[in-house]
């Protein structure tokens, strides 16, 4: 049997029966540049004459292209705190999928210029690979984050790992020593019934989560994301025991929050990846409830970060100034919200870099031009980019909204893109797809 010139960077595969494209490109896409067995599918079947059967036959030689000669590395892009990030929210999950590099393509298309998406969900689940005495075995449906960094940084785009701290479901269930504990019982404590918080004044807790951050720094993301950086707001308060209140008696959950993002920016910074904080929109309002409930001071906070990101989805100041349907006054939300956080946080150098809401979910009036109001509202009052949350990733409204943002020239955002990102005009519908795309 003749064997089949191999062209460079690819190898040669000798088909089993029952074997197809799709299984073939799940066994060698850890060895290649290709993000997804999808896309490395469609490459080995082109790289074959195009052949439209789906099984191959017992002995056929198949070339694979893409096959690298080493794993793949990747470094930080570092950037200035106020660069304008443009992003939006992807799971695990999506990220990892042909449709979430489909939405990352057709963002950067838009005028995107960044993607926040998760390394560790809110119910603890870890999407990358990670080893760490408490974890254990995972799914990773980001298996290679370095290549997916790379793979940002190929689109012009800023690559932010989002982290969900201390609500980790995964971590008390394996390892109860770590949750709240309840005074009355001495057992883990529940949020309305459910088992869900670890111990934010636990050191072996805060050494976790550090030890990701470290992992997403690196694999080349550009900030890490930090999200429930807090206590637990809601449940029987005065049932919870924490550590802290044996070791540091005169200590607040202020206290807490504030000296584990002292200990974290001093371990981030130097790596010149950003540290970004997602916050309550609430907080901006300093009650005392809120404070001593979830521990989050943002005067505090300010000082050991680089941005914060309230979430001021108008939609959530339910019950609030007396407006019956919060979500449909987004100008009055985002514009008081913006406000308050510029006040609070004067003088320290910090970044207000707002979610934005991009579901429908109390309000009548989501639509492309519900995101521009929120958009512009948030510039005008200060804020420096945008991040839209959407938990289904379903962006067919911010899609609508940024070409008409984006010709606005200025006007809803600057345009900031990566240092060294290759700078163009709109590109035409038949090249857009390459998604080098400057806003500028």
């Amino acid at each position: 049997m003749a064997m089949n010139i191999v062209p460079p960077g690819s190898s040669l595969y000798i088909a089993k029966r029952g074997d197809t494209f799709t299984s073939v490109a799940r066994h060698y896409l850890s060895q290649t540049s290709f993000l997804t067995s999808g896309e490395l599918a469609d490459a080995v079947r082109k790289a074959n004459g195009n052949s439209g059967k789906t099984f191959l036959a017992p002995g056929e030689q198949v070339i694979v292209p893409g096959i690298l000669d080493t794993p793949i590395t990747e470094k930080t892009i570092p950037v200035a705190r106020d660069f304008e990030v443009r992003a939006v929210y992807l799971t695990g999950l999506m990220a990892g999928s042909d449709h979430g590099l489909r939405i990352i393509r057709h963002w950067r298309e838009v005028g995107g210029n960044a993607v926040v998406f998760d390394i560790k969900d809110s119910d603890g689940s870890v999407n990358i690979p990670f080893e760490h005495p408490l974890l254990g075995k995972h799914h990773t449906p980001l298996a290679d984050l370095p290549k997916f960094v790379r793979f940002l940084h190929s689109q012009n785009m800023h690559a932010i790992a989002r982290i969900a701290i201390f609500r980790d479901e995964r971590l008390v269930v394996a390892h109860p020593e770590l949750a709240v504990k309840s005074h009355r019982t001495g057992q883990a404590w529940r949020e309305n019934g459910k088992l869900v918080w670890t111990d934010p004044s636990q050191l072996k807790v805060q050494e976790y989560n550090i030890a990701l951050a470290r992992k997403a720094a690196q694999s080349g993301v550009d900030e890490v994301q930090f999200d429930y950086v807090r206590f637990p707001a809601e449940g029987d308060q005065k049932d919870a025991s924490f550590v802290f209140q044996a070791e540091h008696p005169g200590w607040h959950r202020t206290d807490v929050i504030t000296d584990f993002l002292k200990h974290v920016y001093a371990e981030l910074h130097p790596a010149g990846v950003l540290l970004s904080l997602d916050v309550f929109g609430v907080m901006a309002w300093q009650r005392p409830v809120d404070l001593a409930h979830t521990g989050q001071d943002i005067p505090g906070m300010a000082k050991y970060c680089d941005v914060l990101s309230p979430m001021i989805y108008p939609s959530h100041f339910f019950g609030m100034d007396g407006i019956a349907h919060p979500g449909d006054a987004p100008e009055h939300f985002i514009g008081e919200s913006m406000d308050r956080f510029e006040k609070i946080t004067t003088g320290s150098n910090v970044v207000i870099r707002p979610w934005l809401q991009a579901f429908h979910w109390r309000t009548k009036t989501y639509s492309p031009k519900y995101i521009e109001v929120q958009v512009l509202t948030a510039k005008n009052k200060g804020g420096i980019g945008f991040l839209f949350w959407n938990a289904a990733n379903d962006y067919s409204k911010p899609f609508s909204a940024m070409p008409e943002m984006r010709a606005a020239k200025g006007q809803y955002f600057r345009g900031d893109e990566l240092p060294g990102a290759i700078q163009a005009q709109v590109a035409p519908a038949s090249t857009a797809s390459e998604g080098v795309v400057s806003s500028k």
